[in-house]
Parts: C-alpha cells; structure tokens; sequence
C-alpha cells in the first residue's frame, strides 16, 4: 500500500495525465534534464531529456495497440488496447505493468520509473515480453524513431 506522502505518488499522477494528454507541459515539465530511459531494445542507457523524449514519443505512437488512431499512448478514449493493468508504488519509485496487443500479438510489460524530490522523473525503464512481442517493438520503434528523426 503507497503512502499518499510518497513523492512518486503525484508522478505517476501526472505520467498518466499525460498519456491522455491532459498535462499541460507534457514531458518538458514531467522530465528531469538528467533523466535516463533504459530500452528493451538499445543496448546502452539514453541519457538527457531530449533523447527520453523521443524514445517516449515513439513508444507513445508505437504502443496505443491495435485499434488505435490518435496516437496518445493508453488514454482510454483513444480505441486502442494499451492498459495499465496493474501500479505498485513507494517513495521515489513505482512499477506499472501494461498489456497492449499490436499486429495481433499480445505484448506485456512493464515501466519501472524513478523519481528525483523535484517531482520530475529521472528514470525510465521498459522491459517487455514474450519474445516475440520484443522483436516487434524492436521492429516498429526502430521505424518510428527514423521517422521522428
């Protein structure tokens, strides 16, 4: 059970608020300058806002599953089949699994973030199953970055 005082509480708050596009600002005021995203399918840590950004944005377009048309992650007005399925959360860090199913596989993950006392998120980590589902992230992310390139 998270303690309401925890400072990841009103992160994750506001990284859903996002997702449905309703944090004004977005990632620019919900990221940390330092922050680090750690990818399922880059070997190395992608550090800075910038680069989070994109690789978020991407998923963001990436992600919303099958049925999805607007591009804005798991809000659930978007049609799409991304969910939050399940949060834990405690002091500057929360898990939240997700299922989505894109190109008709079932894809399961989950975000770990990390927040700084600022309120702002200074890591983000994806990991994905099953395998099969990783190889067609790996496939589609690789095209959606080329194009936000």
């Amino acid at each position: 059970m998270e303690n309401r005082a925890d400072p990841i509480v009103a992160v994750v708050e506001k990284w859903h608020d996002h997702v449905r596009g309703r944090l004004d600002g977005g990632l620019d005021v919900l990221l940390a300058d330092d922050c680090v995203f750690l990818s399922p399918i880059v070997f190395s840590p992608q550090v800075g806002k910038e680069i989070t950004k994109l690789y978020l944005t991407a998923a963001s377009k990436t992600f919303p599953g099958d049925g999805s048309s607007d591009g804005q992650g798991s809000a659930p007005s978007s049609g799409g089949s991304f969910t939050y399925v399940k949060e834990i959360l405690s002091g500057h860090h929360a898990v939240l699994e997700f299922e989505t199913t894109i190109g008709g596989k079932y894809v399961n993950g989950i975000d770990m973030i990390t927040c700084n006392d600022a309120g702002q998120i200074s890591e983000f980590k994806v990991m994905i199953r099953p395998l099969q589902a990783v190889n067609l992230i790996h496939e589609q992310m690789k095209a959606m970055l080329e194009r936000l390139a």
